[in-house]
């Protein structure tokens, strides 16, 4: 890969970040729950998020269940067959861990891996996301030999993928995922995209191991790390992209009361913004590539939006993942010298101005004023999917 616009990336965005999943087992004593229509409480505005900045503790929360069937035949995503026809040396190949916000669309096409590969040429993703699992091993899981574990947890995951545990026992359910795992040459990937954190935050996982536990799995950021850390040494050309959970809204199921969104409904640990945090940091401190899903930084997922962006206040809707699959491309386009930086750093959408068939394109004036190095590079035609305009042309020096 290319390491010198790899570690360019990680400085930009080190220097221009502001400091600001997924199925689960219900229980029996759910005070709150994620409301399963399109539709919020009328009192979930914008100026009541803004006023109400007391957290409020919710025990035994769950996320909306999915319905989301699992092949159990030896089929390979699409993406991964067009290996085939491509030459391997040509490919961007593209690894995803993650829960239900990354499964979600895969039997139809519109999962946001797939639609990734859409927008980045000659790219083939393969998705090995499961709903419903988490970063951290699960809690009934104590054995942590790789040898001996059979776990879906991105810990788990990442032990199959690089051949310390067994794959073909861990994903016996999951026959679909299991082939396109097997399809994946871990000397030819270039990026690992991450993406976990609703589970954990469900099922109350730590947020760091504290000072008496023996091992780095059940805790959330020490998971992750440990999982980043196993693909950095088997791939260490590879880039990782490292994604936030994303926002989302809590209502009480009886009567749709609205009760809170990611920064004020706590699991008694933190909030899901708490666990985002988390991620942010662990980017910054491994120079991974940091990828905002919560803090609306690229676009205005927010209480006043969440409707649009969410179709059970928690899972994203078509429109919300071709939204983050534009964005999350710029950063591939951008390491690939298919785009300038200058797309990457000022795309910001807006739902409701958003067309899914639209490519984005930055004012060529502002670009040459405000962005220099990549005006030069752009006027001059050197990157595929953002050619200059006859009128930039003729503008000279």
């Amino acid at each position: 890969m290319k390491n010198k616009a790899r570690i360019l990336l990680t400085f930009m965005l080190t220097m221009s970040i502001a400091l600001t999943g997924c199925s689960m087992e219900k229980k029996d004593a759910q005070l709150a729950n994620e409301y399963l229509t399109d539709s919020l409480a009328e009192s979930s505005t914008t100026d009541e998020a803004n006023a109400e900045k007391s957290i409020v503790v919710m025990k035994d929360l769950f996320e909306p269940e999915l319905e989301e069937s699992v092949s159990n035949e030896s089929a390979a995503s699409d993406n991964a067959n067009e290996a085939v026809s491509i030459e391997r040396d040509q490919c961007v190949e593209i690894v995803f861990f993650g829960d239900s916000q990354i499964a979600h669309g895969r039997d139809d096409g519109t999962d946001i891996p797939s639609l990734l590969a859409q927008r980045v040429p000659n790219s083939i993703c393969y998705n090995l996301a499961i709903g419903g699992t988490t970063a951290s091993l699960e809690k009934s899981t104590s054995e942590i030999n790789p040898e001996n574990m059979k776990s879906l947890s991105f810990v788990g995951m990442v032990n199959c993928l690089l051949g310390k545990s067994d794959r073909e026992d861990t994903l016996s359910g999951y026959q679909n995922i299991l082939s396109t795992m097997n399809s994946i040459d871990t000397a030819n990937v270039d990026y690992f995209i991450i993406e976990y954190g609703a589970n954990d935050f469900f099922n109350e996982v730590p947020l760091d191991n504290s000072l008496y536990d023996a091992d780095q799995y059940h805790s959330y950021y020490n998971a992750l790390k440990s999982g980043i850390d196993a693909l950095k040494n088997a791939c260490p050309d590879a880039t990782i992209i490292l994604m936030t959970p994303f926002y989302g809204i809590y209502v009480d199921s009886s009567d749709n009361t609205y009760i809170g969104d990611s920064f004020i409904v706590s699991n008694g640990i933190g909030t899901l913004g708490d666990y985002a945090s988390k991620v942010q940091y662990l980017a910054d401190e491994m120079g991974l590539i940091y990828f905002d899903g919560m803090f609306a930084t690229k676009c205005d997922l927010y209480l006043d939006t969440a409707n649009q962006y969410l179709f059970d206040n928690l899972h994203l809707t078509l429109t919300g993942r071709q939204i983050f699959s534009r964005l999350l491309a710029h950063y591939i386009n951008f390491q690939e010298h298919n785009e300038p930086y200058a797309y990457l750093e000022t795309d910001f959408i807006k739902i409701a101005e958003f067309d899914p068939e639209e490519y984005y394109r930055y004012d060529e004036g502002q670009m040459k004023e405000y962005f220099p190095e990549s005006w030069e590079k752009y006027i001059k035609g050197e990157f595929p999917l953002a050619q200059p305009s006859d009128e930039a042309l003729s503008w000279g020096d």
